[in-house]
């Protein structure tokens, strides 16, 4: 976890929750300092609020231990719709009354669970070294399976969330007919490519620094890594075509000690005018749709991001329902074992 920062809105302004605070948790790093400039700052600002900021890229453990205990220190988290669905079923998180998340009804429904709702978006996407492939790229997973036509090194992902999906996707299921997932068909699949893959990476970092390189030829990986080491000047490039569209969500911890704040906050995260601002900083797309019609992201940047409308219709969006289920429980814990095999 991460040492707080505090962000001190302006309390001279005429708002109901002045004075008031929250403590918000993220993922730390550059997204987290993105998103601090993006739309903590102006919220803070605007609701007239203090932010205590803290850092937790893996936020369960701690989701866990204060919804248990009922001592929660905690009020909003950016995290994994996956940790807010399952904590959610488990009394850890508290259910989120829409009636004051006005912001989220010009939402898809698919952006929102009973507990969250989406914050930003981000993509498993597959990308390569074009040099490698004459022209030729991979386009698809079931290229990236077809060792034959496309030669190379190749890497995955250490983590069934997303690979499980390319996998079935590499194996002809439409992206309409993906859940609930076939996980021994998956499986099946994974393990005929398993033999050819040079490294299994288990950080974005580790899977930008395989591109960059050329460790490696192609390699599932996050959108916003490849992009960053394009900008470095990086033989990289990628395509949306099956991507994995991801996002995080923002949920509330049970028994948070400042709830009517936290709500306020929530609604206000997902304005579209602020969500607008996070990809001017970040290669994220905003989780809220309505930001591409602020006008404050160009037509050319919003063909960059994994959420934009027409870069969307051409991904799978990952069903964290189906994940939080018992039967997600249980590939996950497969996974474990199919990796030590």
């Amino acid at each position: 976890m991460g040492t707080s920062v505090v962000l001190a809105g302006t309390l001279g302004i005429s708002h109901a929750m002045a004075g008031g605070q929250i403590t918000f948790v993220s993922q730390g790093g550059a997204y987290q300092e993105a998103q601090t400039v993006a739309i903590l700052d102006p919220v803070a600002e605007a609701l007239g609020i203090t932010i205590h900021q803290e850092s937790a890229p893996d936020a369960w453990p701690m989701i866990r231990t204060q919804g248990t205990t009922g001592q929660a220190v905690w009020d909003v988290v950016d995290t994994p719709p996956l940790n807010c669905v399952r904590g959610g079923n488990q009394g850890l998180i508290e259910p989120l009354d829409f009636s004051r998340v006005p912001n989220a009804e010009s939402m898809p429904e698919e952006y929102k669970t009973p507990y969250s709702v989406a914050y930003e978006f981000y993509s498993s996407v597959l990308a390569y070294n074009p040099d490698a492939f004459n022209g030729n790229p991979p386009e698809t997973w079931a290229d990236f399976w077809n060792v034959e036509e496309f030669p190379g090194n190749r890497a995955l992902r250490n983590h069934p969330l997303g690979t499980l999906e390319a996998a079935l996707l590499a194996d002809g299921v439409t992206p309409e007919e993906l859940y609930p997932l076939d996980v021994d068909r998956a499986f099946e699949k994974l393990a005929e490519i398993k033999p050819h893959i040079a490294t299994w990476w288990t950080s974005g970092g580790q899977s930008a620094q395989l591109l960059y390189d050329g460790e490696v030829d192609m390699l599932m990986m996050w959108n916003g890594r490849v992009s960053a080491i394009m900008d470095e000047g990086a033989n990289a490039d990628f395509t949306y075509s099956e991507g994995i569209l991801q996002n995080t969500h923002l949920c509330i911890i049970k028994g948070a000690p400042n709830l009517d704040t936290a709500i306020e906050f929530v609604n206000a995260a997902i304005d579209p005018e602020y969500q607008a601002n996070l990809p001017l900083h970040i290669d994220y797309g905003p989780g809220n749709p309505a930001a591409f019609d602020t006008g404050k992201i160009s037509d050319e940047r919003a063909r960059e991001l994994p959420s934009y409308p027409e870069n969307a219709a051409r991904q799978v969006l990952m069903s964290y329902e189906w994940w939080s289920s018992s039967e997600g429980e249980q590939a996950e814990r497969r996974w474990l074992e199919f990796m030590q095999q």
